[in-house]
């Protein structure tokens, strides 16, 4: 039998009868799903040092487990001594059991390891059904090794669902465990 992470069956057994049942919705194939999670990272010194690219990229990939691909800029800006095509950044995206994955290590295991960490803020929704979680400081993944890393960086984790608003959003993240502080959104 196929390995199957924990979180999907999760979704599959309890999450998706209980939005079903709340908003009630005719089918289960209604009921919002997360579809992607998209995780970017910001390397503005790598303009100056290419170095700062490879490090995140190793730094990334060993966090999701997916290789990650440096993002380029798309326009040349001469105060930042920037060229179109230079990379700026580094990028995943996660589908299917490397996104369940992921999302487990980061319900259990990372964000209880930030530090006063009090609940995330659920004011990163964007109208859509997306939410964009921020975070300061990539050592707080059990991955990396602190004594190795040279800069800290942050970096942003997009879910991508397929609610319609807000609000089916939020239940849906909610169920998957992700720890909310307040719970008022605005049914865009």
């Amino acid at each position: 039998m196929a390995y199957v992470p924990r979180l999907k069956s999760k979704y599959k057994e309890e999450i998706r009868t209980a939005l079903k049942d709340k908003f009630q919705y005719k089918s289960v194939m209604q009921v919002p799903k997360l579809e992607k999670i998209a995780i970017n990272q910001g390397v503005g010194s790598a303009t100056s040092d290419k170095k700062q690219i490879e490090n995140a990229i190793n730094e990334l990939t060993t966090i999701t487990g997916q290789q990650a691909v440096p993002a380029k800029s798309k326009k040349d800006i001469s105060n930042f001594k920037l060229r179109k095509g230079m990379p700026i950044g580094v990028r995943v995206t996660l589908r299917d059991n490397k996104m369940y994955e992921f999302l487990d290590r980061l319900i259990a295991v990372a964000l209880p390891r930030i530090r006063d960490f009090k609940g995330i803020n659920d004011k990163g929704f964007d109208g859509n059904g997306n939410y964009t979680l921020g975070i300061s400081e990539q050592i707080i993944f059990p991955e990396i090794n602190i004594d190795k890393i040279n800069k800290i960086q942050g970096m942003d984790i997009t879910f991508v669902t397929s609610a319609k608003n807000d609000v089916e959003a939020l239940e849906l993240l909610k169920q998957f465990g992700l720890p909310f502080k307040n719970q008022t959104v605005n049914n865009g």
